[in-house]
């Protein structure tokens, strides 16, 4: 049996011939010279290479949305955002107004009601001073006098004022016919007499003047 004999390899002397033979097998073999001379990233040549599909299309093809996309949606939902703000601020300036309508109606009325119920009092005062002779009017019906027209002056501030009605055509809005005249002389449907003064309070009316009519 022939004798094994093993030989050290000294790889600290670089040797000619095993390099050149190392190279020709790396030229042999196309597979190792893809993979030396491959050096540029795959995004890299991505970008380089013009016909390479663009960023977003692949964001899209991997169901992202774009960046585009998302700004029109943003700028969507700002307008709708900007809109319903508009809407309701309208719809409170109208709820507001609508509340000092009603706030100030109900004042109205409360006020009129008020001075509905001091209409029996002035016409007590009318009624009193009419039935004084002119011979007893001294000095106490002039201090009575007085007070009616304090009473009166009153409710012309808080905007009451008397219904003319002597001498008008009969208004069913204002005047109240409880009879009719059929020799007063005068216009048909005209008021010929005044059986009870007529107030109102702005364009309210408190109430009809109770008047005669010809017929």
């Amino acid at each position: 049996m022939p004798e094994a004999r093993f030989v050290k390899t000294d790889n600290t002397h670089p040797d000619p011939d095993r390099d050149e033979q190392m190279a020709e097998d790396t030229a042999a073999d196309p597979v190792a010279e893809d993979e030396a001379t491959q050096t540029v990233p795959d995004e890299q040549a991505a970008a380089d290479d013009p016909g390479a599909p663009a960023v977003e299309d692949t964001l899209a093809e991997e169901g992202e949305v774009p960046l585009t996309a998302q700004l029109e949606q943003a700028e969507l939902r700002a307008e709708e955002y900007l809109d319903s703000l508009k809407r309701e601020r309208a719809s409170f300036q109208n709820y507001r107004k609508r509340v000092e309508h009603e706030r100030v109606e109900q004042q109205r009325m409360a006020t009129g009601n008020v001075l509905m119920r001091l209409l029996p009092i002035l016409d007590d005062f009318h009624r009193a001073m009419d039935a004084i002779p002119d011979e007893q009017r001294n000095e106490w019906f002039e201090g009575v006098a007085l007070i009616q027209r304090k009473l009166e002056r009153f409710m012309q501030d808080e905007g009451v004022t008397e219904i003319d009605a002597l001498g008008q055509a009969f208004d069913p809005n204002f005047h109240e016919a409880v009879g009719v005249d059929g020799d007063a002389g005068a216009e048909s449907g005209t008021v010929t007499q005044v059986l009870q003064r007529g107030y109102k309070h702005g364009d309210r009316v408190l109430r009809p003047a109770m008047v005669r009519v010809a017929e």
